[in-house]
């Protein structure tokens, strides 16, 4: 059989495994083994299976993941959460919509410290949302802003995602982590914009939170400030070079573990708590990569990325049209799709295109996250939803997707701008020392 039929079967069958929710990793080292024993031989298969296995676990990239996701678990358990909805709250909480503002800025705050969505969207959703209810905010506008907000934890720096795109794509992760800095920033403004016209037009959906005095508001300003200064410490480093992605993960974890000892708030149960989460992430997220590599090797002896690549050189289509087709598989896939899984699937193929076509890889990257992001709060997948469904159980499930809807639009604006404005998100990288 022709090696380019056998990819697409290859890639069907996969796409039908992640339909009936087989483990993404599971599924790509499954259907990577076959279709490269078909194609090679099944001795040289089982060798690549082991190699590959082998040398994705015993890679030092890989161990950037435990040490940014354990520095996300840390912060969960010392209440970081919640002093950064109370900083914001003091700041923002006079203003119409001001709660929901807040909660969309402790999203961003915590996405600095944590990189997963659905730890973020869990984390501020349980401290947020009853203070929208107590003030009597529409459910939609509440739920809605929280779990647009929550995607932000794979968007800002650092990000558990942006570093399987690094491995995939084998290219710098601290320069992607500096990508994410600006385009994050954006997003958050847009959501905060959407607040502030959703309550411009209907006043009700955002009532007023109360006004705090100065010394109340200098106060939640410190509160923020030990955020903003492991943020700018782990990002500076990797700005100027002083230390790998790797080192600044450690770097990092140890600062947000030295803060919760000096406030008193790391009890040996939650330290307990944050190493068995770190220990769960890290592993999906290692079989993940160990998994892609695999299947990657036999999409790459089925030459259909290559074949792909040519047949684009040849067309006279703008390149920008074409990055736009791109754009819109990756938005109906990621409505299926869980966000690891299609990156691991579309990176290896479309990758060699969009080099072809002279894109940045690391602009590419970022706007693979945002189109992720909308996959984390759009049906059927809609993971945000779950989990803020989870935190607000009164609230049914089609008000939360309505509640999103305005907070959808922000982010194809996003897509939108950067596409226009492909430097903001190549810039930082393009000067880094790392």
């Amino acid at each position: 059989m022709d090696p380019v039929i056998v990819g697409i079967l290859g890639i069907i069958l996969l796409l039908l495994f992640f339909t009936i929710e087989f483990p993404v990793a599971f599924a790509m080292a499954f259907i990577g083994f076959l279709g490269f024993g078909y194609l090679v031989s099944f001795s040289a298969g089982l060798d690549m299976l082991a190699i590959d296995i082998f040398e994705n676990f015993a890679s030092y990239n890989l161990t950037v993941i435990p040490m940014f996701v354990f520095m996300g678990c840390i912060a969960f358990e010392i209440g970081m959460s919640a002093r950064l909805f109370d900083a914001s709250h003091a700041i923002f909480g006079k203003m119409k919509g001001g709660l929901a503002i807040a909660a969309i800025m402790a999203c961003a705050g915590f996405a600095a410290i944590c990189g997963s969505t659905n730890a973020t969207a869990a984390a501020m959703g349980a401290v947020s949302i009853p203070h929208m209810k107590r003030y009597h905010y529409d459910d939609a506008l509440a739920t809605g802003s929280v779990a647009a907000a929550g995607s932000l934890g794979i968007l800002i720096p650092p990000s558990a995602l942006l570093i399987v795109f690094g491995i995939m794509a084998e290219e710098s992760i601290g320069k992607l982590f500096i990508a994410g800095v600006f385009p994050g920033l954006l997003l958050a403004l847009l959501f905060v914009l959407t607040v502030m016209i959703l309550c411009a037009r209907n006043p009700k959906l955002g009532p007023s939170g109360g006004s705090t005095s100065l010394k109340e508001k200098l106060k939640a300003i410190s509160a923020v400030g030990e955020v903003i200064i492991i943020f700018a410490f782990v990002l500076g480093g990797l700005f100027t070079g002083w230390f790998s992605p790797t080192q600044a993960g450690g770097a990092g974890a140890a600062g947000v573990l030295i803060l919760g000892l000096l406030r008193r708030k790391l009890t040996w149960k939650g330290f307990v708590n944050a190493g068995k989460d770190t220990l769960l992430i890290t592993c999906m997220v290692m079989f993940i990569v160990a998994g892609a590599a695999i299947f990657g090797h036999f999409i790459a002896v089925t030459k259909i990325p290559f074949l792909l690549s040519d047949w684009v050189s040849q067309l006279n289509w703008p390149p920008m049209f074409i990055m736009g087709v791109i754009v819109l598989v990756h938005l109906i896939g990621g409505c299926f799709m869980d966000g690891f899984g299609l990156i691991v699937l579309t990176v290896p193929i479309m990758l060699p295109m969009i080099k072809t076509l002279g894109f940045d890889v690391y602009w590419f990257g970022i706007i693979i996250v945002l189109i992720v992001e909308m996959g984390t709060i759009t049906p059927p997948v809609g993971v945000n939803v779950y989990v803020i469904k989870g935190v607000a159980g009164d609230v049914p499930l089609e008000t939360i997707f309505r509640g999103i809807l305005p907070f959808l639009l922000a982010l194809i604006v996003a897509v939108i701008i950067l596409m226009i404005f492909p430097q903001i998100a190549a810039f930082l990288p393009s000067i880094a020392t790392y």
